[in-house]
């Protein structure tokens, strides 16, 4: 019995790196994603890093899924479709209306509403008290960050509701994710399959757009470096830590780390981009971290 809860403690543990080390990927992404953007539209960008991410997951392992249920089917198509696929619509196409300070903004509050779907579809844990202070830390320390680096944030209704439906959507697919975990499916299938349903919407959004796909400008670099860096690593590899981490320490504890994009995206701009790290990034990453830790407190376990 001890060493089952050894097992336990250590399978945490990686749910917890796993879940860190995904956001470490995904709060860099910017980087690619700004250069990909001056020749490439945010369809076409979608479509490349999905298609990669599926064909790479295909590599590893090409079974098929098989389902143990009829609902079962459907349950991955509605996580791939909300996670892959109209998340990234809905916060791409909010960037078209709004800007990023409004959406990093928006988007931090993310755990709250997972946080409230869980509760209410999973009853797993309870609406404790430190999680709604600790939710109440960290939402200051981003909006200290977002006005370290812009006056002010205005609001603009119609990018800010995408934003607020995009979060909505996360914390249904997070929900989702740790349903199918529970049911004993494989992470890499089910992730794979993810993708391909994630993939059609994007495939979608691209034809009603009229964009086509120009192969030989993604093949050409630097843009191949960064397709491959944002399907492979931040697709492929960081979706199947991430599901991992919902399925062993839940969407939860996974969703509060999504509250160190912003300081990881800081720390990348000082160390490569030369950006200034100035007092109110100090206060504003002391209060963001303050209040992981705060909503991560529990007396026993991790």
């Amino acid at each position: 019995m001890q060493e089952e809860v050894v097992v336990l403690k250590k399978t945490r543990l990686l749910g917890h790196l796993a879940v860190l080390l995904t956001m470490t990927v995904w709060a860099t992404t910017y980087v690619s994603s700004k250069l990909l953007l001056t020749a490439f539209s945010p369809a076409q960008i979608l479509v490349v890093r999905s298609l990669l991410g599926l064909l790479v997951l295909s590599v590893i392992n090409h079974k098929p899924l098989v389902y143990k249920q009829p609902i079962d089917r459907l349950f991955v198509a509605l996580a791939g479709f909300c996670g892959i696929f109209l998340y990234y619509f809905l916060e791409n196409t909010a960037l078209l209306f709004t800007s990023a300070s409004n959406v990093g903004v928006i988007v931090a509050a993310a755990p709250f509403f997972t946080l409230l779907a869980s509760h209410i579809f999973l009853k797993e844990e309870p609406l404790k008290k430190n999680y709604f202070i600790g939710l109440a830390l960290s939402m200051a320390g981003i909006v200290l960050l977002t006005f370290s680096s812009t006056e002010e944030v205005a609001f603009n209704p119609k990018g800010d509701v995408l934003a607020l439906l995009a979060i909505m959507v996360w914390a249904i697919y997070t929900v989702l994710t740790r349903v199918i975990g529970k049911k004993g499916y494989p992470n890499l299938l089910v992730t794979r399959t993810m993708f391909f349903y994630g993939l059609l919407g994007h495939t979608l959004v691209l034809l009603i757009n009229g964009d086509g796909l120009p192969v030989h400008q993604v093949i050409q670099t630097p843009y191949l470096y960064h397709f491959l860096f944002l399907g492979l690593v931040a697709s492929a590899f960081c979706f199947l830590s991430w599901n991992f981490g919902l399925r062993t320490i839940g969407p939860i504890k996974s969703s509060f780390y999504l509250y160190l994009s912003p300081i990881i995206t800081i720390v990348v701009a000082v160390a490569f981009l030369s950006e200034p790290f100035g007092q109110l990034d100090a206060i504003g990453t002391a209060f963001t971290l303050a209040g992981l830790l705060i909503s991560e407190y529990r007396r026993r376990g991790i």
